[in-house]
């Protein structure tokens, strides 16, 4: 889906590619013992090598290489059994020793692919280029003190992925599809777990424009945008500002920039330094990564259901349509917690419950499908008592909102209200006819032609059952009474 902007000298495609940078999960960083959990004090995970003391040598982290080869396992991507780390090299208050622990020319995960959905229901495939391991950088504070930066190092050494897709995006909505697939396969391996607000996955948008047909032009790499839609407002509003400058007659500079989320522009932070300007060398601290192909066999062998593979299964074993399938196994949690739900029962309605009403609730209330307020078996439990007409459609839904309130299962709300679905031919017969002697003049109507009253009849009945009434039933006590009267 071409994203195109209109300018005096013709229509303007975009085209973007993204680096993303995942931080690979481990209780360690790349090449020290030192803990890596979120949010600790600042400086209290810090190894004598993250803060490159005189002496210290790296020392490579084994879970993460597999954390690495597992998400170039699930990206479809080529293995490297040998690879290299690099040395790249430039000066931030934040890098200690002035240089970070990279791969350039030599990465562990070399070509790879990810097929998106799009809104459209087409979908498309984004190439990817490589996935490189590479340290994280400390972190600079700018707004604790009025004259100073303060440098926490927490981060330095931290293990990350980036993941560099091929210049195939060419919308915002296939760079916001491609980033929501990604952060789903990350999760389903295990791999790292996507919180863009934790920084934990956070991406760099490469941008240019040109008129269709044309070669590539300049680009620019807007750093460290960390939301979906950040990265989606950052390409709009730098798509539309190098049109502008060429339509201007000026020239596109290649050069890193921000994008100011409360104005919605992007601002220049830097010149864009090319691959030679950060001297690359081999790390000499480092012998090259050597792995073995039986030990990469036996990684993939391992691997869990990917969410391309359960959709189609999804499809396939319990009949859902495209859409449903794609929203259920989106995120991991969600597709257990309905797997649970539709076990021996109707798939259709286990997904039209989760999909509707439950996530209503989760959205209502703020709330994460692992902190949801109704448990998958208890949900399963307001499923089974429709099925066995202990309640209706119309009841089940009060029933789900009490559940929700107070966290009790769905018999037990039933037994304490009285809301047992009333199924005795005789109740039913007097609700129907009390209705039909109130509404004669419909009656009336309804003989003489106008069939849609029927409704009416049926939501008459069960107002006056207080909802209890068994619509099977209603329906056909009705049917067989207005007959008779039209006789």
């Amino acid at each position: 889906m071409t994203y195109t902007l209109e300018g005096s000298t013709g229509t303007w495609e975009v085209v973007i590619g993204l680096e993303v940078h995942a931080q690979a999960i481990s209780n360690a960083k790349l090449f020290s013992g030192a803990a890596t959990a979120f949010g600790a004090e600042p400086n209290s995970q810090v190894s004598f090598v993250d803060a490159a003391f005189p002496g210290m040598l790296p020392v490579i982290n084994g879970e993460c290489v597999a954390q690495a080869v597992r998400t170039g396992l699930g990206l479809n991507a080529r293995i490297n059994l040998v690879s290299r780390f690099d040395r790249k090299n430039y000066f931030y208050a934040d890098l200690p020793p002035g240089y970070q622990i990279s791969q350039y020319e030599h990465p562990i995960v070399g070509t790879g692919e990810v097929e998106v959905e799009l809104a459209d229901g087409s979908t498309k495939v984004i190439g990817i280029t490589r996935l490189h391991l590479e340290q994280d950088a400390g972190k600079s504070i700018h707004d604790q003190h009025a004259t100073k930066s303060l440098i926490d190092l927490n981060r330095a050494g931290v293990a990350l992925m980036e993941i560099v897709s091929e210049p195939d995006i060419r919308s915002p909505e296939e760079a916001g599809a491609y980033l929501r697939k990604l952060r789903s396969i990350l999760r389903y391996l295990g791999t790292c777990d996507g919180n863009m607000e934790e920084g934990s996955m956070r991406a760099d948008v490469n941008v240019s424009v040109r008129h269709q047909g044309e070669p590539y032009r300049t680009r620019c790499e807007i750093k460290n945008v960390n939301s979906i839609r950040f990265v989606m407002q950052a390409i709009e509003a730098e798509a539309a500002r190098q049109v502008e400058v060429w339509e201007s007659g000026g020239t596109v500079i290649q050069e890193t920039r921000l994008f100011d989320s409360n104005r919605g522009v992007t601002r220049s932070m830097r010149s864009k330094e090319d691959a030679h300007d950060y001297r690359y060398f081999p790390d000499p601290d480092l012998l090259p990564l050597v792995l073995e192909e039986d030990w990469v066999a036996a990684l993939k062998a391992s691997l869990p259901e990917l969410p391309d593979a359960k959709r189609a299964r999804f499809m396939q074993s319990y009949g859902l349509s495209p859409y449903d399938a794609a929203v259920l196994v989106a995120d991991k949690a969600t597709a257990d917690y309905y797997e649970t739900v539709a076990r021996g029962r109707d798939p259709k309605i286990a997904a039209n419950w989760v999909t509707g009403d439950f996530f209503a609730a989760l959205s209502r209330l703020g709330r994460s499908i692992e902190d949801a307020p109704v448990t998958a078996e208890a949900l399963g439990g307001l499923l089974d008592l429709m099925a066995d007409n202990t309640i209706n459609g119309r009841i089940a839904k009060d029933v789900f909102e009490a559940m929700v309130e107070t966290g009790w299962d769905a018999s037990t709300i039933v037994k304490e209200k009285g809301l047992q679905q009333v199924t005795d031919t005789g109740a039913i017969d007097a609700a129907v006819d009390r209705i039909l002697a109130a509404n004669p003049d419909k009656v009336a109507e309804y003989q003489s032609g106008r069939d849609k009253l029927f409704g009416f009849f049926v939501g008459q009945t069960m107002k006056a059952m207080a909802g209890k009434g068994n619509p099977a039933l209603i329906n056909e006590t009705l049917k067989q009474k207005l007959a008779a009267k039209k006789e």
